[in-house]
């Protein structure tokens, strides 16, 4: 009996540890997957054509001394929303400063707007940086009172009392360091059905969150790049392709 009860837990132990792994896995693209953006130009998107360009490509925004922005600015995709999905892309930017990926977000078109491509709402955060926190990944509330939001190993719940609650701890800062590429290319999946959003960096998951706020959680939205405002930069993105979740 007691060698039956110990094979038991052994089974049940390789069972959860193999679920864990799974769950830390980037899952397989859907079938309904698709590009939305044709490596040849910005057709569908719209931002400032003095900032936004297709190199290689890539698309490439950036900023310098003698073309700036006023303040943070973006390329907004016009071919649909981001309630419930699973998007993939491909980037890599400068370390003077940083970037993003807007979705269920909107497009501020009124009141003292600083140019003519503002968005506000959730934010995958792009960074060439690999010291925690100040990473690639966490999600940011971009021209929101939440910030920092949910930070890049975090399991998190923001609550219906208001509140966030850490849950859990995803990956370690010498992990990010093994996982995230310098200077290089990195590969972006966000997966968000309801309250519930996922964040993953190079096929791994570094970031979970249940947004259950009451009153600033977000459920649909457009989706943009962003590019910062400030310091002089660039950033690039490539292989973007999406698909709608049911």
């Amino acid at each position: 009996m007691i060698r039956v009860l110990m094979s038991f837990v052994l089974l049940c132990s390789a069972h959860q540890a193999l679920a864990t792994q799974e769950h830390q896995t980037a899952p397989p693209e859907p079938p309904q997957m698709k590009s939305i953006f044709n490596g040849e130009n910005l057709d569908g998107w719209d931002g400032d054509p003095r900032l936004w360009s297709v190199v290689d490509g890539a698309i490439r925004g950036e900023t310098t001394p003698e073309n700036p922005s006023n303040g943070n600015t973006f390329l907004i995709w016009q071919g649909g929303r981001t309630k419930d999905f699973d998007l993939r892309m491909t980037f890599r930017c400068t370390a003077v400063n940083n970037s993003g990926i807007q979705y269920r977000s909107w497009h501020v078109t009124e009141g003292n707007v600083r140019n003519p491509w503002i968005v506000r709402g959730y934010q995958y955060e792009i960074r060439n940086e690999n010291d925690l926190p100040s990473v690639s990944g966490f999600i940011y509330d971009e021209g929101g009172t939440r910030r920092r939001m949910v930070l890049v190993g975090e399991q998190a719940v923001w609550g219906e009392d208001g509140n966030k609650t850490v849950t859990g701890t995803l990956i370690t800062a010498d992990e990010f360091k093994e996982l995230f590429r310098l200077d290089d290319w990195n590969d972006v999946v966000i997966v968000a059905r309801g309250p519930h959003i996922r964040h993953y960096l190079n096929g791994r998951l570094i970031l979970e969150c249940q947004d259950k706020h009451p009153e600033l959680a977000l459920s649909d939205g457009i989706l943009a790049l962003q590019l910062h405002g400030g310091k002089p930069m660039w950033a690039e993105f490539k292989n973007i392709r999406i698909a709608e979740l049911d």
